[in-house]
């Protein structure tokens, strides 16, 4: 999957960086570089966390998908 994210400078001369689509998805790192590796890691963090809190009714079934 690829996500955009939007790059900020933070208060304290570390980037930020927000993946919008998977809010409250927030990492940062002393350069871009890092930051955008630990807003990976991040991102993963989030999908796995949406993955358990899926659950199906009777009538419906889980099944994943890649886009």
């Amino acid at each position: 999957m690829r996500f955009k994210v939007l790059i900020s400078d933070g208060e304290d001369g570390w980037m930020v960086v927000e993946c919008p689509s998977l809010p409250g998805c927030v990492s940062q790192g002393r350069t871009i570089e890092e930051a955008l590796e630990n807003i990976k890691d991040a991102i993963q963090g989030c999908l796995d966390v949406l993955g358990e809190r899926v659950s199906a009714q009777q009538s419906e079934r889980i099944v994943e998908v890649e886009a």
